[in-house]
Formats: structure tokens, sequence, C-alpha cells
């Protein structure tokens, strides 16, 4: 098995298709009012279901778990970090070291965390 499909649970379907459009920089290949699916380059499917109308019914709102972006240094991390701030996304970890590398957390309009990290092994110097 190789799991690639990834469902958030979102209040507006389109208010989220907007902003991970804009964030991803790729449009969604469905959309209705309910649901809109993404895509991605890397194969990952990213959907968005209204929250009012998935089935079984969802208890959990955001914040139960994070996406992650892998990117290439801890300067990316930091240029993403500005650039997501910028936008208006609430950061909610600042960037820093960790364990297992340079990493912030931004959140989405839903509470969904959103993991960018660069690999310790990229931060070796």
């Amino acid at each position: 098995m190789h799991p690639n499909f990834v469902l958030l649970y979102v209040d507006s379907p389109a208010a989220s298709a907007a902003f991970y459009g804009d964030l991803l920089g790729h449009e969604p290949i469905e959309a209705s009012p309910t649901f809109a699916l993404f895509a991605l380059p890397n194969g990952l499917m990213l959907g968005l279901w209204s929250r009012h109308t998935v089935e079984p019914k969802a208890a959990a709102a955001g914040g139960g778990c994070e996406l992650g972006f892998p990117v290439e240094s801890r300067e990316a991390v930091d240029s993403l970090h500005r650039a997501w701030r910028e936008k208006g996304l609430k950061i909610l970890q600042q960037p820093c070291g960790m364990d297992f590398g340079h990493t912030f957390v931004a959140l989405d309009p839903d509470g969904h965390r959103l993991r960018v990290f660069s690999p310790a092994e990229a931060n070796a110097e």
C-alpha cells in the first residue's frame, strides 16, 4: 500500500481551496460547494471536504495532524516563514531547531497545522 490521499475537514471548501491554491501555486482539479481536490506534482492528492457534510460525522476539528512541507535548507525554511507571515498566515511556532531539523509551524484557516522543515542532515555544516 502507498497512501497518497489526505482529506482535511474544513468549514468552507471554497475558501480553503482559495487558501491552498495560493499557498501551493496550483488550482484544484475538482471543486464543488462541499469538496475540493488538488493533485500535487509529487503525487499527493489533497482533498478539502466540508466538515458539515462529511459522513460519518467527524468529531475533531483542525489541529489533530500536520501537513509537512520539506524544503532543502534552513534558509528556505526562513524564507517561507517570511513569505507566509506576509500573506497573513497565523504562525504557531517561530523558526527553530528541533531534533529532526530547522522548522516552523503555521495554521490554515481551519486550524490545520502546516509544518515547514529542513531535515537535520541538510543543515549540518
